[in-house]
């Protein structure tokens, strides 16, 4: 029996976990030895890099523990250990045990290694490799949805990378929820980067570690020892952390709907994942209320042809957390923003996140046709599928 509890399970958050050398094997001779490996980054935080990698490499080939983890896959190692984290023939195995019919696959931890570099041969060589990783991931299995990365730092070299992620294959853009080169996402000359994604007809996605999404170390340094990770997986959040984990998306969102980019390219979607959800419907007031507060000083306020609420009901989806109320969710704001996401194989996803929504939908008797949005429908609607 697989994990998933239906026929049709969409996975909207899961991904590799890349080797030491991944991305820099992948880039371009002339950009190559600019690309650090995963060492830094990770031994910062400690997870103590090269030791995992080198154990989840060599596990690959033991088919006794691979047959292990099969046994019970969503609950069993996590990380670099688990089936499918490293290897493409093994990820196939665990999508037909999960039972998911379709997963965005996003890299761990190798956009950092660039995304917000000074240098742009940099950041967009960068991208070109990550992209190359991603795809070739992926690409042996249809259910698998690579997510490349698109930066906005300049907007004709970014045209060109949205050309050759699409070439490539890939079926989502991971944008930074930042300012690029100074600038808001939502300015104009952006906009023929949104008319090209438009009309290539995949999303945008925001994700967990794409942008400033916990509070400055000032905030943490309050004289005591400092806690560890509650799961010590890819995002290293702490406590005081998750409340402010979607404050910067919430601004990005904020300036792209306020400016009219959502109104502008009607079929521009976009995914903000792995940064809950219960924060939704209260933004979706207050845009409404700053539209109209500002409509009479700022004119293209005023010019909007919906509710700011309107475009994130037409064109926005949110993951929730697992343990998140999404019941109460979906009775605040509506069932059509919503979607299922499990993270795997990193441990923030838990061992049982179907059963955590559950829960939530049992407990306040949500009907079968939120719950078939929940899983399947706006998954589609995200992906224009």
């Amino acid at each position: 029996m697989p994990y998933a509890h239906r026929p049709h399970v969409l996975d909207a958050d899961s991904h590799l976990m890349e080797g030491l050398t991944w991305l820099r094997d992948h880039a371009d001779p002339s950009v190559r030895e600019l690309l650090p490996d995963l060492t830094p980054a990770l031994d910062k935080g400690g997870v103590g890099a090269a030791s995992k990698i080198a154990q989840g490499l060599a596990r690959i080939g033991d088919v006794d523990r691979a047959d292990e983890l099969a046994e019970d896959v969503i609950a069993s190692a996590k990380g670099w250990m688990a089936l499918g984290a490293m290897d493409p023939a093994e990820r196939t195995r665990a999508l037909d045990l999960l039972g998911f019919g379709s997963q965005l696959v996003f890299s761990t931890f190798s956009v950092g290694l660039f995304a917000f570099a000074q240098d742009p041969d940099v950041v967009y060589g960068g991208t070109r490799a990550h992209n190359r990783m991603m795809t070739e991931f992926c690409n042996g299995d249809d259910r698998l949805v690579s997510v490349g990365f698109l930066p906005l730092d300049d907007p004709d070299r970014t045209l060109a990378a949205v050309d050759e992620a699409l070439e490539m294959g890939c079926g989502a853009l991971w944008l930074a929820h930042a300012t690029s080169a100074g600038r808001s996402p939502a300015h104009v000359d952006n906009d023929p980067v949104w008319a090209a994604i438009q009309d290539a007809g995949i999303p945008i996605v925001m994700h967990v570690g794409g942008g400033k999404s916990s509070v400055s170390k000032g905030w943490h340094d309050n004289g005591l020892p400092r806690p560890k990770d509650l799961h010590g997986g890819g995002e290293n959040l702490r406590a005081k952390d998750l409340p402010s984990v979607h404050h910067a998306a919430e601004t990005w969102l904020s300036v792209m709907i306020l400016d009219g980019v959502f109104d502008r390219f009607p079929g521009l979607r976009c995914g903000v994942i792995e940064m809950g959800a219960s924060w939704a419907p209260s933004l979706m007031s207050r845009l409404d209320y700053a539209a109209k507060s500002f409509s009479r000083t700022e004119p293209r306020i005023a010019e909007l042809s919906m509710k700011p609420s309107d475009f994130i009901r037409r064109q926005i989806r949110f993951t929730p957390f697992p343990g998140e109320d999404v019941a109460q969710m979906i009775a605040h704001s509506g069932p059509e923003l919503y979607l299922f996401s499990s993270d795997y194989p990193h441990p923030e996803g838990t061992k049982d996140p179907i059963g955590k929504f559950e829960k939530s939908f049992d407990a306040c008797d949500v009907d079968q046709a939120a719950r078939q949005m929940f899983y399947e429908d706006n998954y589609r609607t995200l992906l224009g599928a």
